[in-house]
C-alpha cells in the first residue's frame, strides 16, 4: 500500500505544480496584453503625430527624370548666387549693399569707406570730417537681410539657356528669400513660383532650399572679436604711441647750446613707414615674450596698413617744414648756469587706417577701422553695439544759398575747395566749377569761407550767412624760390642756419640751410630772420652748484604757513659746444608779386658775429644779433 500512497501523493504534488504554472502564465499573459496595448497606443500617437507634421511641411514634390537637369542647374544657380552674395559681404565688411557714403576733411582724412584696390570698405569705426566718432558694424541679421536680398534680385538671371533652346519653357514668379547664418553653413530657403514645361510635361515648384558651405557666421564672430577687443584695448593706438616715441622726437633734453632742427617731412616719411612695418607685424598668439604677439582667441587674423592711404601727420610745435627746438643757457642773464641745454616737447596727431583681414580655408572677411592719436594720447575708448552717430547740427541745416566766386591777383578764376567755419565746426561746402560756386550754407553769424586750391595760398574770409548773398575770394599764388644765403657778401659755408619767414597774419615758415634752399611765398609783407651758426670748441668744464628752495614745516608749521629751506646739490657734467651763433639778423619787407613772378632766387645777405671763446661771448652774442640787419634781394 504504501507505494500506492506515495503514488498519490506524488500525484496530488504534481497536479498543485500544475495549478501554480497555469495561474503564473494567465497573470503574465495578462501583463503582456497590457504591454501589448500601450506599445500599441505609442506607435499610434507618433504615427499620427507625424502625419499632423508632415500637413504643415510644404509638399515634396517628386521632380520627374526628364525635368531634373534642368531643376539641378536651377538649385546650383541658387548655391552659385548664394556664394556671390558670400563673397561680397566678406570682402566688404559685412555689407552688399553700402551705408551713406561721408566724405572726409582736411582735418580727419576718413571718408566713410576705404578704398582697397579699388573695393569700397566701409569703416566699422572712423572719424568723420566733422570730428565725429562714428561706428557702421553690421549686426548678423543685417547681412541676412542683404544676402537674402541680394538673392531676390538675382535669382530670375541663371541661365538657363541651354535648356530653353531644347524646348524646356520656364516661369518664374516673384522670389521671396529667407536667409539663415550659421557657423559653417549659410541656409536658404526661397519661396518662388516656377513651372516647368515642355511638350505635353509639366512641373510646378513654389519652394526652393539650399544649404551652402560657408565659414561666413565664424568669420563674422572672429570679427566681432578683434573689434571689441581693439574697442576695449585700444592696441593699436598703444603700439602707434610707441612706435611714435621710437621713431621721432617726443620729448627729451639735448645738452647743445645750438638749436636742434629736424626736418617735419622727413620725421612724417620715417614715421608713417614705421607705423606700416610695426602694424602688420602684429599676430595672435599669447606669447608673453613676443612684442608683437595679441592676446586674441582669434587665428588667422592679419592687420594691414599703408603709407599710401589717407591719414594725416600733425606735430606741434613747427615752424613750416621744421620743428626747431631753442637752447637754453646762452642768454644774456643765463651765464650762472655755466651750461647749454635743448629742452624739446612736441605733441603728436595721428590718423591712419587698418584694414583687418582674418581667414578661414579659403574664405577672407575684412574689415577697416581708424587709428586716431590726439595729443600724443589714444582716442576715447568706444565699447558696445555699433551705432551710427549723426553729424553736427550746424552742417545738417545747410539752408541759405550763397555764391562764392574765386580768383587769383589777376582776376582769373581758380577751381578750389570751398568749407565753412563757425563755432569750433568746419562743414565741407563743394568745390568751385570754373571759379564759382553755388551752394547751401549754414546759417551762421561772422564765420569763415575756407578756400583751398593747390599751388596757392588758403584764403579764409569772414562771412554772416543769415541771408543769401554772394563772396568774391583772392588766393595769393604760391611761388617756389630758391634760397640764396650770404654772410658779409660772402657765400655761407657754415653748418646750419635757420632762416625765417613770418607773414603778417601770423603764419611763419623755417628752413634749415643748406640742407633747404627752397621755399614757397606769395605777395605779402614778411619778417625774415636769419641765425647762422658755425663751428667751436668752447670748454665748459664739470661744475657743481647748490641749489635751495623752502619747503613746508611739520604739520603744524605747515598749517601756519612756515617753510624752511632746504639745499640739494647740482652736478653738471663737462661739455664741448661745437656749434655756437656766428651771423644772422633780421629785415622787414614787403614782397610784391611781381619780384616772385620775374625772379628764379631769393638772396638774403646777414651780417658776421665775433667767434665765441667762452659762454659769456656767446651770450654777447645773442645781444648783438637783436641789431643786425638782413638785405633782400630778388635774382
Amino acid at each position: 500500500m504504501k507505494p500506492e500512497v506515495t503514488y498519490r501523493r506524488n500525484f496530488a504534488s504534481k497536479r498543485a505544480h500544475s495549478h501554480l504554472f497555469c495561474s503564473f502564465f494567465l497573470k503574465n499573459r495578462r501583463g503582456q496584453v497590457t504591454l501589448f496595448v500601450i506599445l500599441a497606443i505609442i506607435i499610434l500617437a507618433a504615427v499620427a503625430g507625424f502625419l499632423i507634421y508632415k500637413s504643415t511641411l510644404p509638399p515634396v514634390v517628386q521632380i520627374p527624370s526628364e525635368f531634373q537637369p534642368i531643376y539641378n542647374t536651377f538649385l546650383s544657380c541658387v548655391q552659385s548666387t548664394t556664394l556671390s552674395g558670400i563673397s561680397i559681404l566678406e570682402s566688404q565688411g559685412g555689407y552688399i549693399y553700402l551705408p551713406a557714403f561721408q566724405q572726409g576733411s582736411s582735418y580727419m582724412p576718413f571718408s566713410s569707406q576705404l578704398n582697397f584696390l579699388g573695393n569700397p570698405i566701409p569703416y566699422w569705426y572712423y572719424v568723420s570730417g566733422n570730428n565725429i566718432a562714428t561706428q557702421q558694424v553690421p549686426s548678423e541679421s543685417g547681412m541676412e537681410a542683404q544676402l537674402a536680398q541680394f538673392i531676390n534680385q538675382n535669382i530670375r538671371n541663371c541661365n538657363l539657356a541651354q535648356y530653353t533652346d531644347e524646348g524646356y519653357v520656364v516661369q518664374m514668379g516673384q522670389p521671396s528669400a529667407s536667409v539663415s547664418i550659421k557657423s559653417d553653413t549659410v541656409d536658404v530657403n526661397l519661396a518662388m513660383n516656377m513651372n516647368i514645361s515642355k511638350g505635353n510635361s509639366s512641373i510646378f515648384v513654389s519652394n526652393h532650399n539650399s544649404n551652402v558651405n560657408s565659414e561666413l557666421g565664424n568669420l563674422y564672430s572672429d570679427a566681432q572679436t578683434v573689434y571689441q577687443y581693439e574697442q576695449s584695448n585700444m592696441f593699436l593706438e598703444n603700439y602707434t604711441l610707441d612706435t611714435i616715441r621710437n621713431y621721432a622726437p617726443v620729448d627729451g633734453v639735448d645738452i647743445k647750446c645750438s638749436p636742434e632742427v629736424w626736418n617735419a617731412y622727413g620725421i612724417v616719411a620715417n614715421l608713417s613707414q614705421a607705423i606700416q612695418d610695426n602694424i602688420m607685424s602684429l599676430h595672435t598668439g599669447n606669447n608673453a615674450t613676443d612684442y608683437f604677439s595679441l592676446k586674441i582667441p582669434v587665428q588667422n587674423v592679419r592687420f594691414l596698413t599703408s603709407s599710401g592711404w589717407p591719414s594725416d601727420y600733425e606735430i606741434n610745435p613747427s615752424e613750416g617744414s621744421l620743428l626747431v627746438a631753442q637752447p637754453i643757457g646762452n642768454q644774456q642773464g643765463l651765464g650762472l648756469l655755466g651750461f647749454c641745454y635743448v629742452p624739446y616737447h612736441f605733441v603728436y596727431d595721428v590718423k591712419y587706417p587698418v584694414l583687418v583681414t582674418l581667414q578661414r580655408g579659403s574664405e577672407i572677411f575684412q574689415f577697416p577701422f581708424a587709428v586716431v592719436i590726439q595729443g600724443n594720447e589714444p582716442r576715447t575708448s568706444l565699447v558696445g553695439n555699433a551705432t551710427s552717430v549723426s553729424a553736427p547740427v550746424l552742417c545738417q541745416n545747410e539752408n541759405t544759398n550763397m555764391t562764392v566766386s574765386v580768383q587769383d591777383s589777376n582776376s582769373n578764376p581758380v577751381d578750389a575747395n570751398i568749407s565753412y567755419e563757425c563755432f569750433g565746426e568746419t562743414c565741407s561746402i563743394g568745390e568751385t566749377r570754373s571759379g564759382s560756386i553755388n551752394a547751401l550754407f549754414p546759417q551762421c553769424v561772422n564765420g569763415y569761407v575756407l578756400a583751398s586750391a593747390p599751388g596757392f595760398v588758403t584764403g579764409k574770409y569772414q562771412l554772416t550767412t543769415t541771408q543769401s548773398g554772394s563772396i568774391s575770394v583772392v588766393l595769393n599764388k604760391l611761388y617756389n624760390e630758391s634760397v640764396d644765403l650770404q654772410i658779409d657778401g660772402k657765400e655761407y659755408t657754415g653748418n646750419m642756419a635757420l632762416i625765417t619767414f613770418t607773414s603778417s597774419d601770423g603764419s611763419s615758415q623755417t628752413i634749415n640751410y643748406p640742407a633747404q634752399k627752397s621755399i614757397g611765398l606769395s605777395e605779402g609783407d614778411y619778417t625774415i630772420q636769419v641765425s647762422a651758426y658755425d663751428n667751436s670748441s668752447i670748454n665748459l668744464g664739470a661744475t657743481t652748484g647748490q641749489q635751495c628752495i623752502n619747503v613746508a614745516g611739520n604739520a603744524v608749521e605747515g598749517a601756519l604757513g612756515v617753510t624752511q629751506q632746504q639745499c640739494f646739490s647740482v652736478n653738471v657734467p663737462s661739455q664741448v659746444i661745437s656749434s655756437a651763433l656766428s651771423g644772422g639778423g633780421q629785415a622787414e619787407t614787403y614782397i610784391f608779386e611781381s619780384d616772385l613772378q620775374n625772379s628764379n632766387t631769393i638772396r638774403i645777405n646777414a651780417q658776421s658775429l665775433p667767434a665765441p671763446t667762452t659762454i659769456a661771448q656767446l651770450q654777447n652774442n645773442y645781444v648783438l644779433l637783436e641789431n643786425k640787419t638782413v638785405s633782400v634781394n630778388f635774382a
